[in-house]
């Protein structure tokens, strides 16, 4: 585990004091002081730190950042950021008058051409769209038409709502997820992430005649987790 040498190493990085890191995590300095020489900090501290720095948990625990290079630290840096959503990726969205995010409906037909148009505000505006004001506020949602039966119980042309996914290291495994991929387009299937270890995820149907398969990270363009379902 190399956490405590790179809390160090990060720290250094920025050109950042104890006393300054400390303050900005949330903990005091002498704390900071013995993570960085050989205490285990706790969970939510880990967290903390994570956020703090914009590395995952598993980049911070598992890869000894200081043996790296420049040029392979800015890379290491920069996919893990890309994982995180931390990089710029633009959700075309719609509101109503006042200002509110709209929930815009994908029907079986437009899934085909969604993977086109997905970022395009236009093509986000030609779809249908309403209001659900009983879910939180803070959240984007998007309404997909389910075809075929590979998710069943969930019938052939069931509408599900499902909710954006910013940051891809936080897929849970055994939850139901829209994937929007390179190779696939649009699918729903139950995932278990290998994002941080191995960059993709693996995709299962519930109806057991359809098989398994890898979605590389590289290929993502969307990911929506599901939350309920319109019949």
């Amino acid at each position: 585990m190399y956490i405590h040498g790179n809390i160090k190493f990060l720290r250094k990085q920025r050109g950042l004091t104890q006393e300054v890191a400390a303050q900005a995590v949330g903990i005091s300095r002498s704390k900071l002081a013995g993570y960085e020489l050989n205490i285990n900090p706790p969970l939510d501290v880990v967290l903390m730190i994570s956020d703090y720095f914009g590395v995952s948990v598993d980049l911070l625990l598992r890869r000894d950042l200081q043996s790296l290079s420049a040029y392979k630290l800015r890379q290491v840096l920069e996919t893990d950021q890309y994982l995180k959503g931390k990089h710029l990726r633009i959700l075309a969205t719609t509101v109503d008058t006042q200002g509110r995010e709209l929930i815009e409906v994908v029907s079986q037909r437009a899934k085909a051409s969604y993977l086109a148009g997905f970022s395009d505000p236009e093509f986000i505006e030609e779809l249908p769209r309403f209001s659900l004001p009983f879910l939180p506020s803070d959240k984007k949602y998007r309404v997909f038409q389910i075809d075929g039966d590979s998710m069943l119980p969930l019938p052939d042309g069931a509408w599900i709502v499902c909710e954006y996914v910013d940051d891809w290291t936080k897929i849970k495994d055994g939850q139901r997820y829209v994937l929007v991929t390179e190779q696939d387009g649009v699918t729903f299937k139950i995932a278990y992430s290998q994002v941080e270890d191995k960059e993709r995820v693996l995709l299962c149907s519930s109806n057991p005649i359809y098989k398994p398969f890898y979605v590389a990270v590289s290929d993502l363009r969307e990911v929506w987790r599901f939350r309920m379902v319109m019949y």
